[in-house]
C-alpha cells in the first residue's frame, strides 16, 4: 500500500505509517479475531488525514468493510 506524505512504513506485526506530525497502526488482535487500529497526531486534522488515508487503503482492499472510525 502508498501511504503519501509518510516517513517510514514499518511492516512488522501489523503496519505502523508514520508520518511527521503522527502515525497509524494496523495489526492482528492478539486476543480476539479483529483487527487493532490506532491513530495518533499533534492535531486534529493531522488525525484526520491519517485515519482518510487508513481508510482509502482499506477500502481499496476490501470495498465492503465497515470500519470503526
Amino acid at each position: 500500500a502508498v501511504f503519501p506524505g509518510a516517513t517510514e512504513v514499518i511492516r512488522l506485526d501489523g503496519m505502523r505509517v508514520e508520518y511527521p506530525d503522527g502515525f497509524g497502526l494496523a495489526r492482528a488482535s492478539n486476543t480476539t479475531p479483529v483487527i487493532v487500529l490506532r491513530f495518533e497526531a499533534d492535531d486534529e486534522a493531522g488525525l484526520e488525514r491519517i485515519k482518510a488515508e487508513f481508510r482509502r487503503v482499506l477500502l481499496s482492499a476490501k470495498p465492503d468493510a465497515k470500519l470503526p472510525f
